[in-house]
């Protein structure tokens, strides 16, 4: 079914790969397209990235009964080998209907999911399996440590996140912020992050970590791939220890009193999503490697092999639909796509 270079192409013709949450990730559907028939789920008939999908579906909301069934007959019908979500939000649905047989997810356990989607779970589930976290407590604990930030334990997009000098600010900015919080020191130094990729059984294929340029809404918009053994080995220990299946993202900080620490463990592409697929060794992008998974393929490690020193700067594009929610070809810019090297 697969050669060294990855699947074959009538085999990428009839392979089906399910994408949840799809929502602006373009960039990510598109990846996909090009080694896999692609199913694009989402409950917003807006979504922009569905367009880049074969099929595009919509589908009931996550917390909504029908949300697992819809799923699964989109896997019948598409013959679709494997679930990827592109969101936070339905990880911990999908481990628990790969569990119970229901979807071919390509997400960890659930105690892991729902570890992971809980900041302050997560950096205890950190602390357990000797993983560097910063000193982190809840609301009403005495921090060791001053100057400290105030974020909710289920937040995403930086939402809420707020830095607070002392006592009487921590106490004020957790009752402003309208759901459980959380209280962890403010890391000093700089932000990375680490793009990796497990296959099925847990073993880390690949571990490329890059900088934070710049970040809006949470999401990394400009950062440099970086040589750096010790993230490296860092992601590989964090994917294997947690039996992370797919891809995983762990951010980090490096900082003057107490070192490295992990102030977060995404399951899930990144918000970089262009710096592991600019890295990437010829045919070892995660979405043609997560293609030839679906296919039975068994990927041989090749952590810490890229290629560093690429720069990544995203910028926004649109989609001009018509009456019917079908794109009509248009561009409000010529030449359209991306521009042309000089």
């Amino acid at each position: 079914m697969a050669d060294g270079d990855g699947v074959s192409e009538p085999v990428k013709r009839d392979l089906g790969v399910l994408l949840t949450g799809v929502g602006k990730r373009y960039d990510i559907v598109s990846a996909f397209a090009q080694h896999a028939r692609v199913v694009a789920a989402d409950p917003n008939p807006l979504a922009p990235a569905q367009y880049a999908a074969d099929v595009r579906v919509p589908v009931p909301p996550i917390d909504d009964d029908a949300y697992v069934p819809a799923l699964q007959e989109l896997c019948r019908a598409h013959r679709v080998a494997l679930v990827v979500p592109l969101t936070d939000l339905d990880i911990e649905v999908l481990a628990e209907a790969r569990v119970a047989g229901l979807l071919p997810a390509l997400v960890p356990d659930p105690e892991i999911a729902r570890a992971t989607y809980d900041k302050y779970e997560a950096h205890l589930l950190l602390e357990r399996h000797g993983l560097p976290s910063p000193p982190t407590v809840l609301p009403g604990e005495q921090p060791p440590y001053y100057p400290v930030i105030v974020k909710p334990r289920r937040g995403s997009g930086s939402r809420s996140i707020m830095r607070a000098r002392d006592a009487r600010a921590v106490e004020f900015l957790a009752s402003y912020i309208e759901e459980p919080a959380m209280v962890q020191k403010a890391m000093d130094g700089p932000e990375l992050s680490i793009d990796c990729l497990a296959d099925l059984d847990g073993r880390c294929l690949n571990a490329i970590p890059r900088t934070m340029i710049e970040s809006r809404g949470g999401e990394s918009i400009k950062g440099t791939v970086v040589d750096d053994r010790e993230l490296v080995e860092l992601g590989r220990r964090v994917v294997e220890t947690l039996a992370v299946r797919g891809p995983c993202t762990v951010q980090v900080f490096h900082d003057s009193q107490v070192g490295l620490g992990i102030t977060d463990v995404n399951t899930r592409f990144g918000g970089a999503f262009p710096a592991p697929m600019y890295a990437a060794l010829p045919g070892r992008t995660y979405p043609e490697l997560i293609v030839r998974m679906a296919a039975g393929e068994r990927i041989a490690p090749h952590v810490g092999e890229y290629r560093a020193g690429a720069t990544f700067t995203r910028y926004y594009w649109q989609l001009e639909l018509d009456e019917s929610l079908t794109p009509t070809g248009r561009d409000i810019v010529a030449p359209p796509g991306p521009p042309r090297p000089r």
